[in-house]
C-alpha cells in the first residue's frame, strides 16, 4: 500500500511515525506548503506544494489528510474521487453542509473506505470504559459530564487560522471538544436530540468562540453535559459517566503535551445501604498514549479484510457535526449572529 501525506504539522509527523510502527505501507509523497518543513521530510519521498498536485499525480493507494479545517472536506472528495482510500482528521469539515457532500461523493464510490481521526476513541481509557458499559455490570447509563478545556485557541507552534471562523468553522467546541461530544455517542450509544447551550468568546474576543456550556437529553433519557474551554489555565479532560449500580470516571488523558495529567479510569461500584454516599472504588492507571497506533492498526485491518468502518465513520463524523451545529443554533444569539440567512 502505498500511502501519501497531505499535511506534514505535528499530526503529519505523528500520522507518519505511526504508519511506519504499524503497518508495511510506504508513505511515498507528502504534500506541505510550509518548505521549512522539508528539511523533516526524507529524501526519499516526493514533495508537493498542495494536496491537490499530491492528489492528482502522487502514485498513491491512500491518503491521510491532516490539513486545515478549510481543506478537508474538500481534499476528501478529490482523493475519493481519485479511487484512494481515505484517513482524515478532526474536524471533519467546516460545516455539516460540507461533510454532507464529502459522504454523497463517497456514496458513489463504495470500494474506498474513509476514516476519520477520533482518536481519542482509541485511548486505552476509553476502551476499558465501552468494555465495562457493553458488559452490563453497572447496568443502564444515566448520565455524563464531561469537561475539556485548555488556556488558549493558539498554542505557540499553531498558526492564526483556528481563531478565524471563515477559515476554521468554529473555536473551541469545534477544535477539542468535538473529541468529547464523539466520546458521549460511543460510550452511550445515545442520538441526543434535545439541546441547549450558552456559546461565549468574552475573554479571546475572536470571532470563533472560547467557552461552550452543553445540555443535551437523548430520546431514551440520558443525560449529557459538557463544558469545552479555551480558559481552563490547568488543561483539564475529565469525563464522568453515571450508571444505574455505580459509575466510571475518565480523568486525565496520556497526549503530546503532556498537560492533561495521568491517565486514569475509575469504576465505582454503589451500595446505597452501606457506602452512604463514599463507596469503594478501583483506579486504574495507563502509562502509555496507544491511541494513535491502535487507530492505524484499526484502519489497516480494515482495508486489508475489506471490513467496513465502525469507528470513526462517515456516519460518525456527520452525526457529530450534527450536535455542534445544533449547539451553536441552540444559543439564540449565536444562531442570530452565524446562522440568521442559512
Amino acid at each position: 500500500m502505498k500511502v501519501g501525506i497531505a499535511g506534514y504539522g505535528v499530526v503529519g509527523k505523528t500520522r507518519h511515525s505511526s504508519i511506519l510502527k504499524n503497518t508495511d505501507y510506504q508513505v511515498v509523497a507528502i504534500s506541505e506548503k510550509n518548505k521549512e518543513q522539508y528539511q523533516n521530510i526524507p529524501a526519499s519521498i516526493e514533495i508537493f506544494e498542495d494536496y491537490q498536485s499530491l492528489i492528482n499525480n502522487a502514485d498513491i493507494d491512500t491518503i491521510f489528510i491532516s490539513l486545515p479545517n478549510q481543506f478537508a472536506a474538500d481534499a476528501s472528495v478529490l482523493a475519493l474521487k481519485k479511487g484512494l482510500h481515505v484517513f482524515c482528521e478532526k474536524p471533519p469539515s467546516r460545516t455539516l453542509n460540507e461533510l454532507q457532500k464529502v459522504k454523497n461523493i463517497s456514496l458513489q464510490h463504495p470500494s474506498q473506505s474513509l476514516m476519520y481521526g477520533f482518536n481519542h476513541r482509541f485511548h486505552a481509557s476509553v476502551e476499558k470504559a465501552k468494555t465495562i458499559i457493553a458488559d452490563n455490570t453497572l447496568g443502564r447509563m444515566v448520565n455524563l459530564r464531561g469537561v475539556y478545556g485548555k488556556s488558549q485557541m493558539i498554542s505557540f507552534n499553531q498558526t492564526d487560522w483556528r481563531t478565524k471562523r471563515e477559515e476554521s468553522g468554529g473555536g473551541i467546541l469545534l477544535d477539542q471538544g468535538i473529541h468529547m461530544l464523539d466520546l458521549m455517542r460511543y460510550l452511550s450509544g445515545e442520538s441526543f436530540t434535545e439541546i441547549f447551550s450558552f456559546i461565549d468568546n468574552a475573554f479571546w474576543n475572536f470571532d470563533v468562540e472560547d467557552n461552550a456550556y452543553v445540555l443535551m437529553k437523548s430520546a431514551n433519557g440520558v443525560v449529557a453535559q459538557l463544558h469545552s474551554s479555551a480558559t481552563q489555565w490547568r488543561h483539564v479532560f475529565n469525563l464522568e459517566i453515571t450508571m444505574e449500580k455505580g459509575s466510571l470516571i475518565l480523568g486525565g488523558l496520556l497526549t503530546s503535551s503532556k498537560s492533561y495529567g495521568e491517565e486514569t479510569l475509575t469504576f465505582i461500584v454503589s451500595d446505597l445501604e452501606k457506602d452512604k454516599g463514599a463507596p469503594n472504588e478501583t483506579i486504574t492507571q495507563f502509562d502509555e498514549d496507544v491511541s494513535w497506533d491502535n487507530e492505524i492498526k484499526y484502519f489497516a485491518d480494515s482495508l486489508k479484510n475489506n471490513s467496513p468502518i465502525t469507528r470513526g465513520s462517515i456516519d460518525d463524523a456527520i452525526e457529530t457535526m450534527r450536535l455542534i451545529e445544533e449547539i451553536y443554533k441552540a444559543d439564540p444569539i449565536w444562531k442570530k449572529k452565524f446562522y440568521a440567512n442559512k
